[in-house]
């Protein structure tokens, strides 16, 4: 009489096929892949394909912390945690990597920061808390869409901020309200020092709170411009 092999049980299909494994990839990929969507229709430089692999990355190499001590023994061997603790490290010099100055405007902060969090959600994934990384999962986009908006209404705002812009001997205030007026920027006060080689304004500008830094850089492109400072 043939006895027909027992039927395996559900946690041994787990076991073999890392059932569990494939669902933390899963919801890596979708929860990423969410947050890289935004990114992606804001047109940034990190969108979809980078945050679904980071997120996906950290995972993996979270599940991998948790249970390669486990896997020489019933007694676990080292420290789970020192694997995933060079995730933090190593998703820092991508960070950085986004992250560009030039001629005093830094941009990518946002990218940056964006890319730490996909990463530290991967990780709660990868630890088995799903409920936790479904949660941060929507404040990020809460953040990232709905605060966007209020960040860019207040960035309309209508503000005024002291500047001294040092230029070369001979530079008008004319040219300068000109070049100002072009960036949406007008000039509210004037004082005018001159010096044996150079100029320098001690301006009261007023205009669109977004228009400060972006008016800098442009001013700093120009050669009769040596310095500006916010005062």
């Amino acid at each position: 009489m043939i006895v027909p092999p027992p039927q395996a049980t559900m946690s041994e299909m787990i076991s073999v096929f890392r059932l569990d494994l494939i669902t933390k990839l899963a919801l890596a990929i979708l929860m990423g892949g969410a947050i890289g969507l935004e990114r992606q229709l804001a047109g940034k430089a990190s969108g979809l394909r980078t945050n679904i692999l980071i997120c996906l990355g950290s995972a993996l190499i979270m599940d991998l912390s948790m249970n390669l001590g486990a896997s020489f023994g019933d007694v676990r061997v080292g420290d789970p945690g020192r694997i995933a603790a060079q995730i933090v490290t190593g998703i820092g010099f991508i960070g950085a990597g986004t992250i560009m100055q030039s001629r005093g405007a830094i941009t990518g902060l946002t990218s940056a920061a964006t890319i730490w969090v996909v990463a530290a959600i991967g990780m709660t994934v990868g630890a088995g808390f799903y409920v936790e990384a479904l949660g941060a999962t929507a404040m990020v986009m809460l953040v990232l869409a709905g605060l966007g908006r209020v960040e860019y209404r207040l960035l309309r705002m209508q503000r005024s901020h002291p500047v001294t812009v040092r230029t070369k001997p001979g530079v008008t205030l004319e040219w300068l309200k000109t070049a100002l007026f072009a960036d949406g920027l007008s000039i509210v006060k004037a004082q005018i020092f001159d010096h044996d080689d150079d100029r320098v304004f001690e301006l009261e500008l007023k205009g669109p709170a977004r228009q400060f830094e972006i008016a800098k850089a442009e001013m700093l492109d120009r050669e009769e411009v040596l310095n500006v400072m916010f005062g």
